[in-house]
């Protein structure tokens, strides 16, 4: 890539002024998690890494937007340097972002590979210590998880790590922007008192009518969850008891919340983009989000990135992965992805609680990709998928 700005702080300030400027009204990604059928799936990305048409800049709270909190990449040391980063992340989600950074700094030269998340943690280690990769850049933690366990992944800097809560870090990888399980529900026949605070609850307690995607992948690591957190026999029963209700299936989240804006359904578990961009497209759509507790219907995935053993600067590759939690970039990650930002001092789009404020669960996101017992244990249930 090529940089066509002035040399100096100066250009790199000026650079980051249009950054923001654009990020705050056209945008270029659209919502995280609207393209691909297999949602959290490594070739759905999150969502919206796979192949589709761009929705624009989206999503409500967005007019009026200050700038963001957290340290400016004119903070933060300067990249010098050959640096390859492998992408499970799309680049029709992140290209604006990387590209940024690359033209920002004129001695800094920037190649990105995009791939599926698992086909380039396998890459990388088929590669052995002959590989190019620097920092891997994954969709998922999962992803990261794998390559750590692989033996791939070299510990962060503290300073870079401890940017975001322990739950979202590791000592090889660091949470860049994340996604959170939520209960979206229609606000004209329920109010969120009505809604159980305890995914457990919800078949047998919750009055109204109920949909889901089980065919999805977030559904299926939201179940996974489940699996890890209460056992295979109460999930088993909670699943029986969702056919049993007969709740409504649909093929992915996004058309879940749609059906619930609608009035066709009352309530439902997606990820809580979906309902963003649901009320992008329609501010006064009834329909709002609700947050279980602590337990897997409150569980929160990441992507985010590691610096590859084999890396030939380490220090500049783990200053890469420090720039994605910058003021600008988890900003970007809020407006542009509607994704979580992981840096407590930029908040999230739309009306939602604070990353600090989410009660998550104790668990390893890294198990959350082992989705095989958790496709049988659905069957067995007799879920449709």
């Amino acid at each position: 890539m090529t940089n066509h700005e002035s040399d100096g702080r100066d250009g790199r300030d000026v650079r980051r002024r249009k950054f923001l400027a654009a990020t705050g009204s056209v945008g270029v990604a659209g919502i995280a998690g609207c393209n691909g059928t297999t949602d959290d799936s490594e070739d759905g990305g999150d969502g919206g890494d796979g192949v589709g048409d761009a929705v624009g800049q989206i999503g409500s709270g967005r007019a009026g937007r200050g700038a963001p909190g957290g340290t400016p990449m004119a903070e933060m040391p300067a990249l010098e340097g050959e640096l390859t980063v492998y992408s499970g992340r799309g680049e029709f989600l992140v290209g604006e972002l990387v590209s940024y950074i690359d033209d920002l700094y004129d001695d800094f030269d920037l190649t990105v590979r995009y791939n599926n998340s698992t086909d380039l943690v396998n890459q990388i280690v088929n590669e052995g210590e002959g590989s190019p990769a620097d920092v891997f850049y994954s969709v998922n933690a999962g992803a990261l998880g794998a390559l750590a366990d692989a033996g791939r992944a070299q510990a962060l800097p503290d300073d870079v790590a401890e940017k975001v809560r322990q739950e979202f870090r590791t000592e090889q990888w660091v949470g860049t922007s994340g996604r959170a399980r939520t209960i979206p529900y229609n606000t004209e026949a329920f109010s969120e008192d009505d809604l159980p605070d305890d995914i457990m609850a919800f078949p047998e307690e919750f009055e109204g009518d109920l949909g889901w995607a089980p065919s999805y992948g977030s559904a299926q690591a939201f179940i996974t969850a489940m699996r890890i957190l209460e056992g295979e026999d109460a999930t088993r029963e909670w699943l029986e008891a969702m056919v049993e209700r007969g709740a409504a299936t649909y093929p992915d989240e996004f058309r879940t919340c749609q059906e619930i804006a609608d009035g066709e359904i009352d309530a439902a578990f997606t990820n809580h983009y979906y309902i963003q961009r649901v009320l992008d497209g329609n501010p006064e759509a009834p329909i709002a989000t609700a947050f279980t507790e602590g337990d897997a219907g409150a569980v929160f995935n990441v992507a985010g990135a590691a610096v590859v053993d084999t890396a030939s600067d380490a220090d500049l590759a783990a200053n890469f992965v420090r720039h994605l939690l910058s003021a600008e970039a988890q900003d970007y990650f809020a407006r542009s992805t509607f994704e979580y930002p992981l840096i407590p001092d930029v908040e999230p789009i739309g009306d939602l609680p604070t990353i600090d404020e989410l009660d998550v669960p104790d668990i390893d996101l890294s198990e959350l990709s082992n989705l095989e017992p958790t496709i049988d244990l659905m069957r067995e249930a007799g879920v449709q998928l």
